[in-house]
């Protein structure tokens, strides 16, 4: 199977999936390759934080042209995937000198199916873009043409808990994938003082709590497949639910804007997670830690891309915050802006490179130490 996900999120795929209990786990761009059955399908379409999509390939074969792709479509034993009363979509990519026009493709595949259909049963499926019994993948490479069953259907971001949302909310596996990066794994205090609609503060008690990412989807495209196995499902599900975990710290969401506030509750509460994460108003600029010991915080700040703001003040207040607020932290956050970064004033103790969307960013770590960072290391030596 080909599990595909965002640039720079690869490795923690791939980590995902050896503790799931992937074999012949194969690291490429934007996707990690992997073998496991069919309940191991299941289980990564929801479990995996930081995957996009679930493919299951059926067959590949090299092609030189149109003609050649029309066959191979046409060879499949499609009878075996779909009935004739049901419905199909096809997507297409393609990385090739000879193919150049994905959407072309797609529409011959679709051509072969249909005609194969007819040819046989005297009938068709039809097509339906939106909401298809079987979404079928084809990719081609150079010359190497490969069909694939769409296991996921929507994209696994749509987790099912967002109902409400603020001017550009993080994409939930972008948010959960930078949580991974940033090392968060539920052993300390969260904050995230920017929150928006919440989904930073969800992911982040999802990771902490070990609760299957996907657990509040409303369905996965695998359920309208003919050899479904809703008890097999029902086994995966309630076997990763006995792995949850307790959670002994906090999760703190904040924000200055009480209709973000409010989204957020509505997620939270939509997530089940109320138990579990506190929401309140309140403008970072003027807040302070309020918890002993250690406390991990992870902020999508606004930037020119999204909002307008004053770039160099704000990210200066962000680096004075910091500074004098908030010692014994270790601050994470995100920025499309990569001048804005001169501006907070700290040196960054991480740097990685991230996309939201198309917009290339930096993913940025400032380690805040309890007094000053020399007396830290002198204390560390003796």
């Amino acid at each position: 199977m080909v599990a595909k996900t965002l640039f720079g999120f690869e490795e923690i795929l791939a980590n995902e999936l050896r503790q799931l209990g992937a074999q012949k786990v194969v690291i490429g761009n934007r996707m990690v390759s992997f073998y496991g059955d069919t309940g191991f399908m299941y289980k990564a379409n929801l479990c995996l934080r930081t995957a996009i999509k679930i493919l299951k390939p059926i067959t590949s074969r090299k092609v030189r042209n149109v003609q050649d792709v029309y066959e191979f479509i046409q060879s499949i034993r499609w009878e075996s995937y779909l009935d004739v009363d049901d419905t199909f979509a096809i997507y297409a990519t393609v990385n090739s000198t000879q193919f150049t026009h994905s959407k072309f493709i797609a529409l011959k595949a679709k051509d072969a199916i249909v005609d194969k259909f007819r040819k046989e049963k005297g009938r068709r499926p039809n097509v339906d873009l939106d909401h298809p019994d079987l979404s079928i993948d084809i990719h081609i490479q150079r010359d190497m043409c490969t069909v694939s069953l769409d296991s996921s259907g929507g994209s696994l971001h749509h987790r099912g808990y967002r109902t409400a949302t603020n001017i550009a909310p993080i994409n939930e596996v972008l948010a959960a994938g930078l949580l991974l990066l940033s090392g968060w794994d539920g052993q300390c205090d969260f904050l995230d003082p920017m929150c928006g609609s919440g989904t930073m503060t969800i992911e982040a008690a999802m990771i902490a709590c070990n609760i299957p990412a996907n657990l509040n989807r409303k369905e996965f495209a695998f359920e309208k497949w003919l050899d479904w196995d809703l008890e097999l499902f029902e086994k995966i599900e309630e076997a990763c639910l006995h792995k949850t975990r307790d959670f002994h710290h906090s999760i703190l969401g904040m924000d200055k804007a009480p209709s973000a506030i409010r989204k957020a509750q509505k997620n939270i509460e939509n997530a089940n997670l109320t138990d579990f994460i506190k929401i309140k108003e309140g403008d970072f600029f003027r807040s302070v830690k309020e918890v002993e010991g250690p406390l991990h915080m992870v902020f999508n700040p606004p930037y020119d891309e999204r909002l307008e703001i004053d770039i160099e003040k704000f990210y200066a207040q962000v680096g004075d915050t910091l500074k004098q607020n908030y010692p014994g932290t270790h601050a994470w956050f995100i920025t499309g802006n990569l001048e804005a970064l001169k501006y907070v004033g700290l040196r960054p103790s991480r740097k990685i490179k991230v996309f939201n969307g198309k917009l290339e960013g930096r993913f940025v770590k400032y380690e805040m130490y309890s007094g000053s960072k020399k007396a830290k290391f002198q204390t560390k030596d003796k």
